[in-house]
């Protein structure tokens, strides 16, 4: 496994851990962030998108792949425009070396 591979695990499972933490907030449970959860493994499983696979990073348990993209996704376009840029630059910074 090449460190590419080790820089965008380590940027997966910050955004898993940031994303779950929004879960409890002010001492509140956050219902928009279940219903955002909710959407996002619908579209993740209901569509078979799998970005663990897709950046190179294959899970041997079924359907975890697209259950951690569902979470991933829930967080929004704007956090995912932002972690494509961050998984895009590793390889960029990758290939030029």
């Amino acid at each position: 496994m090449n460190l590419l591979r080790f820089l965008i695990a380590a940027l997966i499972v910050e955004a898993l851990w940031e994303t779950t933490k929004m879960f409890w907030q002010d001492g509140k449970f956050s219902y928009d962030r279940l219903g955002a959860l909710a959407f996002g493994e619908l579209i993740a499983i209901g569509s078979n998108i799998d970005l663990m696979n897709a950046v190179g990073l294959p899970i041997s348990i079924p359907y975890m792949g697209m259950i951690l993209t569902g979470v991933i996704i829930s967080r929004g376009s704007n956090f995912m425009h932002d972690f494509l840029d961050s998984i895009n630059n590793f390889q960029k910074r990758s290939r030029g070396k």
